[in-house]
């Protein structure tokens, strides 16, 4: 097989520098923009988990640093950066330091962060708008209520301070619709996860561990440049695919089940998100192959619904209304169609939504409704496509051999026109094709 060759997307300060000035042209005279950077999470007692950048910060600064503040206004950009500390970085690796990050980014100004608690109150003055994600960290949250309070009673002086805080969606709608770039690091990732789960289909093997599987994915994607996972990995054998957002990853593959994998590479900040179900041992069986071709049928029907100007959510009920069909036609479900679409009889075996927006996170940004009405796709968005059958073990109203099958096929579609391109279409998902990898 045909390896990539990928190398990490060295720094383009040109791109960075055109979103910023997108975001400022967007900010009108008294609006102000505050992005905060990520900050280390604990793991346990003074252990870290491994950084990783706030997705909007990166977006728009490509910089990989920790606790940086990014000050957008109509007027100028600015930015709070961690200082050079040469005692610190001999422990945590060479920060850029301010003079730097001011040359890349071409910025008005630029401070150490241990200036921002005497400049705050100077940034807000005279800005009437605060454009915040606000929700996500309290502490930041009750800082910043707590410097408008301040500067709201000093209107005596002439002076005053945001009475407005709103989300800045105009951010996220910029990342909702993806450049040639972006979609190009997209492929690449997809391209390392397809090495990742052809990788486990043909390796799997009954006595194995799910354990064994998860470490196999995130060998071949650390192998190309991925960081890993963009999400948790989802190794589901047997039953363990019933539950949507399985994690243990630690039971033993059986002869006789499937294996269901949810899991996508990372790289350059860009995640890809795919599922396939493959069998632990050679072959599905009768009832797994029956099931398994249900989804497959659909999932490539909503494929090929996936095209600019219908409605996101109209994907869905076609995929719905179509499983819901097949499920009475199996004897699975009772009473006429409309009845099981109005009762949503169907949720007992597919309880989940049909596809999401994919780019820098797997759930990714941008708002799926506009004026109470499903939002029509784009070009240029990339969504994933992923129905699915799920059958509980222990509900004795289903067929013993049909206990505890899950079947979820997920690929990552980029609007086009009418023609819908698959990203991740290379990734073994007919039957004939899996099995062929099983010798």
């Amino acid at each position: 097989m045909k390896q990539p060759h990928l190398k990490s997307k060295e720094y383009d300060a040109d791109t960075y520098q055109k979103r910023i000035s997108k975001v400022q042209k967007r900010l009108k005279n008294g609006e102000i923009l505050i992005l905060f950077a990520a900050n280390h999470k604990i793991r346990n007692r003074d252990v870290e988990y491994k950084f990783r950048q706030n997705s909007d910060f990166y977006y728009l600064t490509g910089i990989k640093e920790e606790d940086s503040i990014l000050i957008v206004t109509s007027e100028a950009v600015g930015m709070f950066c961690l200082p050079k500390d040469k005692e610190r970085e001999i422990w945590t690796g060479i920060r850029l330091g301010k003079d730097k990050i001011k040359s890349m980014l071409g910025l008005n100004f630029v401070y150490d962060l241990t200036d921002w608690e005497k400049q705050k109150s100077a940034i807000l003055i005279g800005n009437h708008t605060l454009y915040y994600f606000f929700g996500e960290n309290p502490d930041r949250d009750r800082e910043l209520l707590l410097e408008c309070k301040n500067l709201s009673e000093r209107a005596r002086e002439g002076k005053f301070g945001p009475h407005r805080i709103e989300h800045p969606n105009f951010l996220h709608e910029e990342r909702l619709t993806k450049s040639k770039e972006e979609i190009q690091i997209l492929k690449n990732a997809a391209e390392i996860t397809k090495l990742g789960h052809m990788r486990i289909m043909r390796e799997s093997k009954p006595g194995m561990y799910e354990y064994e599987l998860e470490a196999l994915l995130e060998q071949e994607y650390l192998k190309y440049g991925s960081i890993g996972g963009g999400y948790g990995h989802i190794v589901a054998s047997g039953k363990n695919a019933c539950i949507l957002h399985y994690v243990n990853n630690d039971d033993k593959l059986s002869d006789g089940d499937l294996v269901l994998v949810d899991s996508g590479a990372e790289w350059n900040y860009y995640t890809a998100d795919v599922t396939r179900v493959f069998p632990v041992g050679k072959k599905f069986s009768e009832s797994q192959k029956m099931i398994y071709e249900v989804v497959l049928y659909a999932q490539k029907n909503a494929i090929q619904h996936s095209v600019a100007g219908i409605p996101f959510n109209e994907v869905h009920e076609k995929t719905v209304r179509f499983l819901s069909d097949c499920l009475r036609e199996m004897g699975f479900l009772k009473g006429n169609l409309d009845e099981i679409l109005e009762k949503e009889t169907y949720k007992k075996f597919y309880m989940h939504r049909t596809g999401h927006y994919l780019g820098m996170d797997v759930h990714d940004v941008g708002r799926y409704f506009l004026e109470g009405k499903s939002r029509p796709l784009k070009d240029g968005q990339v969504v994933t496509v992923e129905p699915g059958l799920y059958f509980d073990p222990n509900d004795e109203s289903i067929p013993k051999e049909f206990r505890g099958i899950g079947i979820r096929i997920e690929d990552d579609i980029l609007i086009n026109g009418k023609t819908p391109i698959n990203l991740t279409e290379s990734i073994p998902k007919e039957i004939s094709e899996i099995e062929s990898l099983k010798v």
